[in-house]
C-alpha cells in the first residue's frame, strides 16, 4: 500500500504523545560539523570548522522532537557562524523546538603562530576549543573550555637520577566561566607559563636544547601544575568559576597521572 506523500497528509510521529510520563534532560544531534569564524587576540580572524552537540529538553508528553530542525537552524546561518551568533542559535532551538531550556557545544582547532625561543622561527601551534552554551528558565550562560599542550618534567625522576629525567607531553584543559570577554591567548599563556616547558610546532637545534633545559631546570609533578594554574585563575579578575585539570602521559608508564581542581572567584 502506498503512503501519502503530501505532507500536510503525513503523520507527525515525533509531536504524538507518550504516556511514560518522564522528561528527556538532553535529546538531540551530535557531531555535525559547520563552519565557523573566531576572532583572534591579534585583530584577524580564523575560517575554522566545528563540531556541534546540539540538544534541548524534551517534556514528558512528547514521544520524540524534530531532529530535522537542528540541521536546519545550522544551515540558515549560511555565513560561518561567529561566537557573537552563538546565543542567537539556542534561542532560535527554544522557539523552533518549542522547548524550556537547550544546550549547544561547539568544538573546533584554534592556531596561534608561535615564536621558537632561539631561531625566532615561527610556526603555527593548535589547540582545542569549545564553547558551551546552555539557556535555562529564559537565562542565557556560556562556558569556554580549552585544551594546552604542554611539557612536564619529574621532579622525583629529576632527583634521585645521576643524569636525565623522565618527561612527557602533558594536556591541561581549563574550563571558565567569566564576567566579561577572554581572549583564548588570555587563556593558553596562563598554562603555558606555569608548564615545565610550552610546545611549539617547529623547532632548531638550538631551540630544541633550550626547551629541554628550560623543562629540566623547571621540573613540576602534575599537582604542581594545576595549583599553579588554579592560583593564577583566581587571581584573574575576569573569571568567575574554573575548572584546571592536567593529564601527564607518563613516558615510563602505560598509564596517565592526573589532577583536577574547581575554583570559585568572590
Amino acid at each position: 500500500m502506498n503512503r501519502p506523500t503530501n505532507p500536510e497528509l503525513i503523520e507527525d510521529v515525533q509531536s504524538s504523545a507518550d504516556k511514560r510520563h518522564l522528561d528527556i534532560d538532553q535529546v538531540g544531534i551530535r557531531a555535525i560539523k559547520h563552519p565557523v569564524i573566531v576572532k583572534d587576540k591579534k585583530g584577524g580572524v580564523q575560517h575554522t570548522v566545528a563540531n556541534f552537540n546540539m540538544y534541548v529538553h524534551l517534556p514528558h508528553n512528547f514521544k520524540g522532537t524534530h531532529m530535522s530542525r537542528f540541521v536546519e537552524i545550522l544551515n540558515e546561518n549560511e555565513d560561518a557562524i561567529s561566537v557573537e551568533s552563538f546565543e542567537n542559535i539556542l534561542k532560535q532551538m527554544l522557539v523552533r523546538l518549542e522547548s524550556e531550556s537547550c544546550d549547544v557545544e561547539m568544538t573546533f582547532p584554534y592556531f596561534v603562530n608561535k615564536e621558537a625561543p632561539v631561531s625566532k622561527v615561527q610556526s603555527l601551534l593548535d589547540y582545542e576549543v569549545s564553547f558551551i552554551g546552555k539557556v535555562v528558565n529564559g537565562v542565557y550562560t556560556n562556558t569556554t573550555k580549552v585544551v594546552i599542550p604542554v611539557t612536564s618534567l619529574c621532579p622525583c625522576s629529576k632527583n634521585i637520577s645521576d643524569y636525565g629525567a623522565h618527561n612527557q607531553r602533558s594536556h591541561v584543559t581549563v574550563t571558565i566561566e567569566t564576567n566579561k570577554f577572554v581572549w583564548i591567548e588570555d587563556i593558553i599563556d596562563i598554562v603555558e607559563k606555569q608548564a615545565s616547558c610550552e610546545l611549539y610546532g617547529l623547532l632548531k637545534r638550538p631551540d630544541e636544547k633550550y626547551v629541554t633545559e628550560k623543562a629540566y631546570d623547571n621540573p613540576k609533578f602534575v599537582e604542581d601544575m594545576v595549583r599553579d594554574i588554579a592560583k593564577d585563575l583566581k587571581a584573574h579578575k575576569k573569571i568567575n568559576n574554573f575548572i584546571v585539570e592536567s593529564e601527564n602521559f607518563e613516558s615510563i608508564h602505560n598509564h596517565s597521572a592526573y589532577a583536577l581542581i574547581k575554583g570559585k572567584n568572590s
